[in-house]
């Protein structure tokens, strides 16, 4: 047999090394399911995503993942829906999420939740045990228990959670975070904290403290209202209550510390590790009943106590909101003023302040000390597209298993921060002592009586 030249042997260990770097790279671009784990797709694939509310706030998560596919929506209110309808006029809709899930089960990847809070839970657990992946507008849930419930339900399902707080994929909340880390203003024992919200911030800031109406118009045709009250006790339809004014009911919304609470309070409570508190206590504008009863005051100062945790001292913390403020610290600088919303920093040797979703804007106060600074190295992975790829991220971990920014571990944690404060609002001028543990307050047995709800005939928690 002739022998192979030395140019022939190169040419084919060439062709050989070729072959094989060319399946290697196949076996990368084409990722099998097997590889993926259990309910996750391959990059390549299209996510096939349901989602419950598909107007207002859910129609921004629709549009920020369009890149996906939408296989089934439901709604109550087809008005409110009406955009998203027209944008995907083949796409098979419901007003029931339940018969959505009875039918569409099999073509859902993936679920957005985006219904008023009182209506988060029931919508959220359906599609988890569905075994469908997740995400949920804030706050997580209207009550403690259904936090609690929703978070470890999750966790045993296995699936990708994400939480509407968008802000907490931002560079800025990194950067907080790196900074208190590095010791930037060394110990943080205090923090203070402010929206404008129910008087400053749309959609809702002209909604009145009031009693329940007395009168009962008609429920449009478009409107399924025993729906739309889901596990919320009966009352008449009124227009006061929906498509937006529903975030100032006790029984529908959370209000402003609920609204803003997991924006506001997410860069603290990450940076500081803050977990559960050990005490909250509210004091609220409320005084005339039959309207406390009913929607939530105007104006609420929420101070929290938390321990010491790791190596951080213990932490008191004030929340207010309907335009009340804290004090301006010592050391701002002449002109300087706190924005509509935002958070205060006070540490021993310094002052962080930063405003809403995410820590935006976040400094170091006097601007002098600002410019002294020597930043610290990015320890903390950062998300593509900040803010705005927040439900993107979410995306990409229902595909590749790597969990999401502010999965329902987190985001359930900060969620059940913020309702006590809520919850604090309703046993008013109480300092409330909280065991997170057990999820019970140790001296208030009326408080207690508010952390699960009651659901009406017909739903079940």
């Amino acid at each position: 047999m002739k022998r192979e030249g030395k140019k022939e042997q190169d040419r084919r260990l060439s062709r050989r090394s070729f072959l094989r770097s060319a399946s290697a790279v196949a076996a990368f671009t084409v990722v099998p399911r097997y590889v993926l784990g259990a309910g996750q797709k391959p990059p390549g694939e299209r996510l096939q995503i349901a989602v419950v509310g598909a107007g207002g706030m859910g129609k921004a998560n629709i549009d920020a993942c369009k890149e996906e596919r939408f296989v089934a929506f439901a709604d109550v209110d087809d008005v409110r829906a009406g955009d998203t309808y027209k944008e995907y006029p083949d796409v098979p809709r419901y007003k029931d999420f339940r018969r959505m899930f009875e039918k569409e089960a099999k073509n859902i990847d993936a679920v957005i939740v985006a219904t008023p809070d009182h209506t988060h839970y029931v919508a959220a657990m359906a599609a988890i045990e569905n075994g469908k992946h997740l995400y949920c507008q804030k706050p997580l849930c209207h009550s403690i228990y259904e936090v609690r419930k929703l978070t470890e339900a999750a966790r045993a399902a296995g699936v990708q959670t994400q939480m509407g707080n968008q802000g907490h994929s931002d560079d800025a909340i990194r950067m907080l975070c790196e900074w208190v880390a590095d010791g930037a203003v060394g110990d943080i024992r205090e923090v203070h904290a402010w929206s404008d919200r129910p008087v400053g911030g749309n959609p809702w800031s002209d909604f009145p403290v009031m009693a329940r109406p007395k009168k009962t118009p008609p429920v449009p045709k478009t409107l399924d209202w025993d729906l739309w009250l889901g596990p919320a006790s009966w009352r008449p339809y009124h227009r006061i209550y929906c498509p937006q004014s529903w975030r100032g009911w006790w029984d529908f919304g959370t209000g402003a510390l609920g609204d803003m609470g997991c924006h506001i309070l997410d860069p603290v409570f990450w940076a500081l590790k803050l977990g559960a508190p050990r005490s909250v206590e509210a004091t609220t504008t409320h005084w005339e009943p039959g309207i406390m009863d009913e929607t939530y005051p105007r104006a609420s100062i929420v101070r929290y106590e938390f321990p010491a945790r790791d190596n951080m001292p213990a932490v008191k913390l004030t929340w207010y909101d309907g335009r009340l403020k804290p004090p301006v610290p010592e050391g701002f600088e002449k002109g300087r003023k706190l924005g509509d919303n935002g958070a205060l920093l006070i540490g021993d040797k310094g002052v962080i302040m930063h405003g809403s979703h995410g820590a935006g804007g976040v400094r170091i106060v006097p601007e002098v000390q600002m410019r002294a600074y020597k930043l610290p190295a990015a320890t903390i992975p950062r998300v593509k597209d900040g803010s705005a790829g927040h439900e993107r991220d979410w995306v990409r971990a229902c595909k590749d298993g790597k969990p999401a920014s502010s999965t329902f571990e987190y985001g359930g944690s900060l969620t059940e921060m913020v309702l006590l404060g809520v919850l604090a609002m309703r046993v008013k001028d109480t300092r409330l002592e909280w065991d997170g543990e057990n999820m019970r307050f140790t001296n208030n047995e009326e408080a207690n009586s508010l952390v699960k709800p009651e659901y009406r005939e017909g739903w079940t928690l």
